[in-house]
């Protein structure tokens, strides 16, 4: 039996199990999704094709007759199960360096395809010619990019994670776990810059609270109604 043939088998063995025990109500299916390794649509479609022509349904052509140039098909099952055992939630830029990190050898849009072909990551709208990438800084220190991101660190622990960066490195001078981001972690981030690096140019934030008072919602942030945070970088004469 080849690798794929037998790859497809393990597949359909594995399924049939979560299939009895979702059947019996002893998993959800969110948990029987997580188990597979693909979303709860994916999943979805897997009990229509079962029910509708029995184990056989679920055999995968585009498995079966990979081409030559496409990725080993373990190597395919490898990168979405890592992704969704370990890294769910997260977007694919987060999710790239650390593949890179463990040695992936592969391109950002391979992994990105794959994890959007196997319903892992949803596909971004096109962006419009008004929401062109924005050019990096030039030099380290003229402006630095601060952003939070909450997801389930620890199993059963969701903490939210404050990094501090420079914008033209993407050096990362300040990282440290909160329970919730606020004006506080963005104190924080901020104090220790300063204290390592000295006083930067200019802070790119995203439309947070913390950061801007948005009169109506939707709306432009104000330039004159500013946060605390907001007055602080402004007596310190941060952009």
């Amino acid at each position: 039996m080849r690798g794929t043939e037998m790859l497809q088998e393990i597949r359909k063995m594995r399924f049939e199990e979560v299939y009895f025990g979702w059947s019996e109500s002893r998993l959800n299916q969110e948990e029987a999704a997580r188990i597979l390794g693909v979303c709860d649509r994916t999943f979805r479609r897997y009990i229509d094709r079962y029910e509708e022509a029995g184990i056989s349904g679920l055999s995968d052509k585009r498995l079966t007759q990979a081409s030559f140039h496409r990725a080993p098909v373990d190597e395919v099952m490898a990168v979405a199960e890592r992704y969704a055992s370990r890294h769910r939630g997260w977007n694919v830029k987060h999710f790239y360096s650390w593949y890179q990190r463990d040695g992936g050898g592969r391109s950002y849009t391979w992994v990105k395809n794959t994890l959007q072909s196997r319903g892992l990551v949803s596909i971004s709208a096109k962006r419009g010619a008004h929401r062109k990438r924005r050019e990096r800084a030039p030099l380290p220190g003229m402006m630095l990019h601060q952003d939070g991101s909450s997801h389930e660190w620890v199993l059963g622990k969701k903490w939210d994670l404050i990094v501090t960066m420079d914008d033209a490195t993407s050096e990362h001078y300040s990282m440290f776990f909160v329970e919730e981001e606020g004006t506080d972690s963005s104190f924080q981030g901020a104090r220790d810059v300063i204290l390592q690096k000295g006083l930067f140019s200019s802070l790119y934030t995203d439309r947070g609270s913390h950061y801007w008072y948005t009169p109506k919602e939707g709306g432009k942030v104000s330039k004159t109604q500013l946060t605390q945070f907001g007055r602080a970088m402004k007596h310190w004469g941060f952009k």
